[in-house]
């Protein structure tokens, strides 16, 4: 999800960003808990369960986060926020990373003054209709109503798609995801777009969800990963390290299987740095040498974490795609832990 519409009404927020920013890892020690922000409701990606325990994709990077600096994986408050609150709970320290479907732009990282600790999913802005709308391309919805989430880019791709392709469109503005599914199901809306792998999730959720399709359109790119305040680079180190110790984690076959065997020694030397049996990357994060081991201990590496949650084994069914390891065609790889 992407937004710009009150880039003006941050610039406020961004004047407190460089405190609240400052000592973020002292923080959340002190407190004993991380505030991770996420999303409102996104079956696969962070809602809360039938026991109304949070879970999700974006859910495990948060509490892979709070094991790594905290030791506990589940000393975590999710705040969930919407396409317009997630910038400002960010830059007013309302919390301490944001772990929602986000994507990494240029105005975001320099003008709205955050650090993105990378990218954990390649994803692209597509379009649901119901199959009896009779349509198999974007180019076929003119005159069509779409449901479309406001203060996002989301709403700029659409109109720049529409435009290229000399079509029209009315949109129905809507604040969520949740709040959009009633809407495009009782047919207040032709046709509702966001992250494809969004519409993917949304639709695990729907009743007949063989009545409804994806269009073969992809209309953007959407770098998504969690992120951080500018002005605090040690915080900054520790979100993105913790991030790519998942990634590394599963090219370098560590999982949560054989982990506790790979931390008693390996003959790969960048296990042993990753793991803490040798050198002191830990020490130059702040943290101890245990902090990736005990990240990864929580949901397992990032395979097992995107299996486990979104994978083609569950309801949402995504297939790997970009978001494989380099070394299996895809996008996804760490750089060096040395």
């Amino acid at each position: 999800m992407k937004a710009y519409a009150f880039i003006g009404a941050l610039a406020s927020a961004g004047l407190t960003a460089g405190v609240a920013g400052a000592a973020t890892l002292d923080d959340v020690k002190a407190s004993g808990v991380l505030k991770c922000g996420v999303n409102t409701g996104l079956v696969g990606f962070a809602s809360p369960n039938a026991n109304g325990e949070w879970e999700g994709f974006d859910i495990a990077f948060c509490r892979a986060v709070a094991a790594a600096v905290l030791g506990d994986g589940s000393a975590v408050e999710f705040v969930p926020t919407t396409g317009k609150t997630r910038f400002t709970a960010l830059a007013s320290g309302e919390i301490d990373v944001l772990s929602r479907n986000t994507t990494w732009t240029f105005t975001r990282d320099v003008d709205l003054g955050f650090s993105f600790a990378g990218v954990n999913y390649y994803d692209g802005q597509g379009f649901i209709v119901r199959k009896d709308l009779g349509v198999s391309s974007a180019t076929e919805l003119d005159g069509a109503t779409i449901c479309v989430q406001t203060g996002t880019t989301t709403e700029l791709n659409l109109a720049d798609y529409f435009r290229n392709n000399n079509i029209s469109y009315e949109p129905v503005p809507v604040e969520t995801n949740s709040e959009a599914q009633p809407l495009y199901l009782d047919g207040a809306c032709d046709a509702y777009t966001t992250d494809a792998s969004g519409l993917a999730a949304t639709r695990a959720t729907f009743e007949d969800a063989d009545a409804h399709m994806l269009l073969p359109e992809i209309i953007s790119k959407e770098p998504l990963g969690p992120l951080t305040r500018q002005g605090d680079d040690q915080w900054a180190d520790i979100v993105r390290w913790t991030l790519n110790a998942l990634i590394a984690a599963e090219e370098l076959g560590v999982t949560s299987a054989n982990l506790e065997q790979m931390a008693g020694g390996s003959n790969n030397p960048e296990i042993n740095r990753l793991l803490g049996t040798d050198g002191d990357l830990g020490a130059m994060l702040g943290l101890d040498a245990d902090w990736a081991k005990r990240a990864i201990a929580v949901s397992g590496n990032y395979g097992e974490i995107f299996a486990a949650n979104i994978g083609e084994g569950t309801p949402i069914a995504l297939a790997r795609g970009l978001n494989a390891q380099w070394t299996q065609g895809g996008l996804i790889y760490a750089p060096p832990f040395r």
